[in-house]
């Protein structure tokens, strides 16, 4: 995508386009705003100057984080620094919030640091080929992957749990130590991401044991934020008492969770069981303990380096590698007796 079809799509001269991506007074906000939603349409992203064409090839890889309030992600990012380090380049960060394009700002990255690589931590699992074109480098989705979007697993690399099978996991664990009545706490239930996956998990743990969906257990926050989630529950218990635990997508969630069941007036495994994935450090320190599927950040963040570097250096292209979580038992799941 060139500056000329950004001209062309938005009906002004190439020298219009350039003076309002230079960010020159002397145009119209009509047009200003005509050229910027072509810009946004066509994915263009601009070049810095013609001196970036004759500088040396850069050393640096790039990092996009999306979600900079994500407890999960401090542990990968520092596997992946130190990963990209010992293999003698240099990281570049940029975080961005979590409604925020990751592939435009990493395309943006890329052209302003002459990235030779870029690792998406957090991002979209619906890309389409048309908005990946605007990276002409190689990346690698860290901790998600593409499960929604159209865009060929050939065309990009993912290091991820299998978040579906993970839900599953914990949810059985619930049903071993004798629950039926289970509430899920997550985001949305069709967001196209990573609670729909959970969710979807969660179902197909109920089905497998013959229990029922209840669609009244089902506790949608909006968000993955600890105050929604917190709302969610105490709501929870306004409109039902009978549920004996509760499966949150994310730690943070649950922690949320805890602390709404004790202000309801209920204990902790001892009226209620709970169980999260993630094991972010927070979990750890919660009383009781919360029982959680740890993702293993080090092994996400190192593998997603070891993916991008060996296509940066030309030795094999994309693939994709699912990594497995461990259980810490915890203190929060009681069996029913």
């Amino acid at each position: 995508m060139t500056i000329k079809d950004v001209a062309e799509y938005s009906g002004v001269s190439v020298s219009t386009v350039s003076r309002v991506l230079n960010h020159h007074p002397d145009v119209s906000d009509a047009v200003r705003a005509r050229v910027m939603e072509a810009v946004e349409k066509l994915h263009y992203v601009p070049n810095n100057s013609a001196r970036d064409l004759v500088r040396p090839q850069s050393d640096a890889i790039g990092l996009v984080v999306r979600g900079v309030g994500n407890p999960f992600f401090t542990g990968v990012i520092r596997a992946i620094e130190n990963a990209i380090g010992q293999a003698g380049y240099t990281m570049v960060l940029h975080q961005i919030r979590s409604g925020e394009d990751e592939i435009q700002a990493g395309a943006s990255l890329a052209r302003s640091k002459r990235l030779r690589g870029l690792i998406l931590l957090g991002g979209c699992f619906d890309y389409t080929p048309e908005q990946t074109a605007a990276l002409d480098i190689p990346f690698v989705c860290c901790s998600f992957t593409n499960s929604f979007g159209s865009l060929d697993r050939s065309a990009y690399s993912s290091v991820s749990i299998d978040d579906q099978e993970e839900a599953r996991r914990a949810v059985e664990l619930l049903i071993r130590n004798g629950h039926r009545k289970i509430a899920v706490l997550l985001d949305s239930v069709c967001d196209h991401s990573i609670s729909e996956l959970r969710y979807r998990g969660y179902c197909q743990a109920l089905t497998e044991n013959g229990i029922p969906l209840d669609a009244e257990l089902v506790a949608e926050t909006g968000d993955f934020d600890m105050a929604a989630s917190y709302v969610s529950i105490r709501r929870l218990l306004e409109r039902r008492q009978d549920f004996t635990a509760v499966f949150a997508i994310a730690d943070s969630m649950a922690v949320a969770a805890m602390k709404a069941l004790h202000d309801g007036g209920r204990r902790v495994p001892e009226d209620c069981s709970i169980i999260a994935i993630d094991g972010i450090d927070m979990s750890a320190y919660t009383v009781p303990t919360l029982t959680t599927l740890i993702q293993p950040q080090a092994e996400m963040g190192g593998e997603a380096v070891r993916i991008l570097l060996d296509m940066v250096e030309e030795r094999v292209g994309n693939r994709h590698v699912r990594v497995k979580t461990t259980l810490r038992t915890g203190d929060s799941v009681a069996a029913l007796n």
